[in-house]
This record gives C-alpha cells, sequence and structure tokens, in this order.
C-alpha cells in the first residue's frame, strides 16, 4: 500500500509541476515596422486602410477626442 500512496504523490507532484511550465510564445511579427502599417485583417477600424498614415493619424486624432480623452469627458 505504501507503493502505491508513492507513485499517487509522484504523479500529482508532477502534474503540479508541469502546471508550472510556460509555452513559448509565438513571434508576432517584426519591430522594424511602422504602426500605420498595421494588419491587414478583419479587426482594423472601417475606412482605414493599411500603410495610410494620414488616414492612421486621423483616426487616432477621433479616437483621442471621442472617448479617451478625460479631460473632454469632465463636465
Amino acid at each position: 500500500m505504501s507503493r502505491l500512496a508513492l507513485y499517487v504523490g509522484a504523479a500529482v507532484c508532477l502534474a503540479a509541476l508541469s502546471a508550472c511550465s510556460e509555452r513559448p510564445q509565438a513571434n508576432r511579427g517584426t519591430l522594424d515596422t511602422a504602426p500605420y502599417d498595421g494588419a491587414g485583417n478583419a479587426f482594423v477600424d472601417a475606412g482605414w486602410k493599411p500603410g495610410d498614415k494620414n488616414s492612421w493619424e486621423q483616426h487616432l486624432r477621433t479616437r483621442m477626442q471621442r472617448g479617451q480623452n478625460d479631460y473632454a469627458r469632465i463636465p
């Protein structure tokens, strides 16, 4: 019975330690691209085209004024 308890305890310890490991993260792109080059996927804002710097800056200005500017929201 003590061998069974030893094996079960070892299995529990190994299972607990396996949860502590970290999987390697995938490379999410290079760091030498400009932010306005962006992602060409469905999660970009409507009306913005990747690679258009002027449109990128306009969307940032609009976003700042609409909801991410705390000073504009204070009555």
